[in-house]
């Protein structure tokens, strides 16, 4: 690291680099491309199969591959569910219901926390393997540079001229060999000459190397690092893991170089006069499961090493590529090119909320799903809350599973933006803590079911962590259920829903035996809990509380949820009446004295508090409690409150508002707050540290989180098409800058798939729909749509039949007299009804 940054601070690149990236005769819309090497790691582009990732930093002197293997993660199996929490849970109500709020959280605190003075941990972090470091001597200054991330083939690549030399590497992660792959090529024979080293930053490692001439074409030099993810809060680390670097050259004579050395720091290998090579770099670990090390990490990282380097280069590229589009190409977004497209990525984010470049945001979009099939595959972890890349040995918040916002967050584009296979490792993830969080339930809480708090980590812990401020939140289980019935939504698999309708089950059950009535109204409320994060006394940082109004929402939304579930699938009529009876218990929501929608059970609200988290309009997005035709008092006051909140904040909070304002139907305002997230920070080119994106795209909290691309890809989906509230909604939030444009491959709940939509001055022009599971098809529009031929369609008329679009009865909300409220104003819609059936095609215009 310390080599790559003594040869980036030198001033060569200022005055030696000319781009070559602008001038290729084909432009990819598709493209990140930067005229200088990465100077940091969020400059770095990166690569990833779902279960390995690399950041690529594209120096010409000392290439940086920086290395993850999703399972290399701090501790050993274990649990921090905490016993001793069940015997003061009803001190801690009484104290609540007394409105002692502060000396409730200070009892939560002292005695229902797992601490680590008691001998347990706040979860384990994510931990990197290791970097491999390719230094070329003389190419310290290069003309004609460029390097590049094309999305539609998930191939980065680095281009440079050394003495009339192009020298070329292109890097992907396989998902079919389970390697990381670079090629790199001299335009003239014998010009690559070069060390390759592999370190770490594990202190428990140990490297190994071995090299020789090997026939008339084929050097061989293999790089090994043993190691041992490390110890962290009270426990020991016992993940092994194994990185091996295979180096496969072209080289113009029988015998060349080929010293190796290794020591306990490094190993690493030299070559010289080649022509050509490819560089293999395979990883694992002995993690099987949540409970269990018993995988053999070099055996499995040796036979992917092998299978692969039997293959040629350019056959595992093509196969890479095969694999990869099978899931990118389903969706293509136009939104338009202006001459913004030949500007370098970097310059383009920081001109881009006065510049007219509509593509950019096309390429946020998609670099959104890029990022998703490159971190969360069938068979992998989840993508977590830096994906499946970090730098760090203790990245900011462990780089853990958050999961009141962020975890959920980075599966909101897995079903509309057509990658519902990805969406497999969160329900997977789910499977594991319902187990896990049936301990925590019965252990801590005494009740029936499984909980989960507001994070989790590889080992799969649910109780409490951190403290009682934002850890006090018992309730994920609910949040996380919602994904188990959207993606049934989507897809109307029944198999599927009676796989998965146990664990909704149990959520409802643990909020059955967990909520308490309260002592004004007797209504059922969570208690203790939060609105995630924020603090209604903010003087003494007090969040602890009952009846908050998100907690109401989630189980107002998962009891709904499981009712319908029950119905479905013909079974437990006697627990689905029990719960419609603990529903009708339920508070109403509540619209305070500023005409907002209440945070808290109480009117506690501040209008200029600005606090990153939204959580009391979950019933906007992603849940559709509030609508405008429905809710119309609970849609004008939540949009207050959203007003109220402010736009710029956290990189993930503002590609929440990208989605919420698309759910109030405001294209402009959703598209302001895109301009607010896509804008440059942690960059020379900017004194701005604030929330944001970095030169690579990546989301900037600060610092970098995953969640916000994601967050704001599903935003411009939402802001395309949406299907949560009975009915397709056409260009629901389309703004004036998208006067024109296609997008195809959306997916509906419903089974339904936007084949094509294209618009013109904001208005649909041509319209083509796929039926996947038949049944109506109810199409929302500003606009009056005609079938394709000109024929009139039939104006819908009641509640749509189609039981995928049932939307909640929601209770009236109780409103402050003080209250000011106003109507929706909403554009009118046209609504129209359409059989059909199981593979058919529909066109409209």
């Amino acid at each position: 690291m310390k080599t790559y940054l003594k040869y980036f601070i030198t001033t060569f690149y200022i005055a030696a680099i000319i781009t070559s990236c602008s001038k290729k005769k084909e432009v990819s819309d598709l493209r990140l491309w930067y005229n200088e090497p990465a100077a940091k790691w969020t400059e770095a582009l990166p690569i990833g199969n779902g279960r390995l990732g690399a950041m690529v930093f594209g120096t010409p002197g000392v290439e940086r591959l920086q290395l993850n293997e999703e399972t290399v993660w701090a501790g050993q199996p274990n649990s921090n569910s905490y016993p001793e929490a069940l015997q003061h849970l009803p001190q801690v109500r009484k104290l609540l219901f007394e409105k002692k709020w502060k000396e409730a959280q200070d009892f939560v605190d002292a005695k229902m926390f797992p601490r680590n003075d008691l001998g347990f941990n706040q979860g384990m972090p994510y931990q990197p393997v290791g970097d491999i470091e390719l230094t070329f001597p003389g190419h310290e200054n290069p003309e004609k540079y460029c390097r590049e991330l094309d999305l539609s083939t998930a191939i980065t690549t680095t281009r440079y001229t050394v003495d009339g030399v192009e020298y070329t590497r292109e890097a992907f992660a396989s998902a079919v060999a389970q390697v990381i792959v670079m090629r790199i090529t001299a335009s003239q024979k014998g010009k690559l000459s070069f060390t390759a080293k592999l370190t770490s930053p594990h202190s428990k490692c140990m490297f190994g190397s071995s090299g020789g001439a090997s026939g008339n074409a084929v050097q061989w030099a293999d790089l090994l690092l043993n190691g041992t993810a490390g110890d962290f809060e009270n426990l020991e680390g016992k993940v092994k893991f194994t990185a091996l670097t295979k180096v496969v050259a072209d080289v113009t004579k029988d015998v060349i170089s080929g010293n190796t050395h290794s020591d306990d720091k490094s190993a690493s290998a030299d070559f010289a006069d080649i022509n050509a090579v490819t560089v293999y770099i395979s990883m694992a670990s002995n993690f099987t499961d949540y409970n269990t090390l018993s995988t053999d990490e070099y055996v499995k990282a040796a036979n992917f090493l092998q299978s692969a380097v039997n293959k040629n280069y350019e056959e595992l590229k093509k196969e890479h590529i095969a694999d990869y589009q099978r899931y990118f190409n389903r969706v293509k977004l136009d939104l338009g090119v202006t001459d913004s497209i030949k500007k370098p990525t970097d310059e383009r984010i920081l001109e881009f909320a006065k510049a007219n470049d509509p593509q950019l945001a096309a390429l946020y979009f998609q670099f959104g799903r890029y990022l998703l099939i490159s971190s969360s595959r069938p068979g992998t972890q989840p993508a977590n809350l830096q994906g499946v890349w970090n730098d760090l040995m203790t990245p900011p918040w462990d780089s853990k599973y958050t999961s009141n916002i962020n975890l959920e967050m980075n599966y909101w584009p897995a079903e509309v933006t057509n990658l519902p296979e990805l969406h497999e490792p969160l329900i997977e993830l789910i499977k594991d803590v319902s187990v896990t969080g049936a301990r925590t339930a019965r252990e801590m809480y005494g009740t029936r079911g499984w909980v989960m708090h507001h994070n989790t980590d590889i080992w799969r812990i649910t109780g409490p962590v951190d403290y009682a401020q934002p850890g006090m939140w018992p309730v994920s289980e609910a949040w996380l259920s919602q994904h188990l019935w959207e993606r049934y939504l989507y897809s109307g698999d029944r198999d599927y829903l009676k796989e998965v309708y146990p664990l909704m089950r149990g959520a409802a059950e643990f909020l059955l035996d967990f909520m308490i009535p309260e002592p004004e109204h007797g209504w059922l409320v969570v208690a203790p809990s939060n609105s995630p994060e924020n603090s209604f006394d903010k003087q003494q940082g007090t969040t602890n509380t009952y009846g908050v109004t998100m907690d109401v929402q989630l189980a107002f939304e998962l009891f709904g949820n499981v009712i319908s579930a029950a119905q479905t699938l013909g079974i437990d009529n006697a627990f689905a009446d029990t719960l419609r009876q603990a529903v009708a218990k339920l508070p109403p929501m509540h619209i305070g004295k500023h005409g907002q929608l209440q945070e808290w059970l109480f009117d506690w609200d501040d209008p200029n508090d600005h606090h990153r988290h939204v959580s009391h309009l979950y019933g906007v997005f992603p849940s559709n409690l509030i609508s405008p035709t429905r809710t119309p008092e609970l849609f004008d006051a939540a949009r207050r409150s959203l007003n109220y909140r402010g736009d710029p904040a956290t990189g993930w909070s503002m590609g929440w508002k990208v989605c919420l304002w698309a759910r109030f139907r405001d294209g402009n305002r959703a598209y302001k707050l895109i301009t607010d997230q896509i804008r440059l920070c942690d960059s020379p080119k900017t004194n701005y540290k604030g929330g944001g994106t970095y030169a690579n795209l990546f989301d900037a909290c600060p610092p970098y989180q995953i969640d916000g691309n994601f967050g704001c890809t599903a935003g411009i989906a939402e802001m395309l098409m949406q299907s949560h509230d009975g009915a397709v909604h056409l260009l629901p939030a389309i703004p004036d800058v998208w006067n024109k444009g296609s997008v195809n491959g959306l997916r509906t709940r419903g089974g339904f798939v936007i084949e094509e939509l294209t618009w013109e001055n904001g208005v649909v022009k041509t319209l083509k729909i796929k039926s996947t599971l038949g049944g109506n098809l109810r199409l929302r529009s500003a606009e009056e749509l005609t079938n394709a031929d000109g024929s009139a369609l039939a104006k819908a008329t009641g509640d749509n039949p189609n039981p995928f679009f049932a939307t909640p009865a929601v209770p009236q909300p109780v409103i402050s007299p003080e209250a000011k409220l106003t109507a929706p104003n909403v554009k009118p819609v046209h609504e129209y009804d359409i059989p059909t059936e199981v593979g058919g095609i529909y066109s409209f215009r």
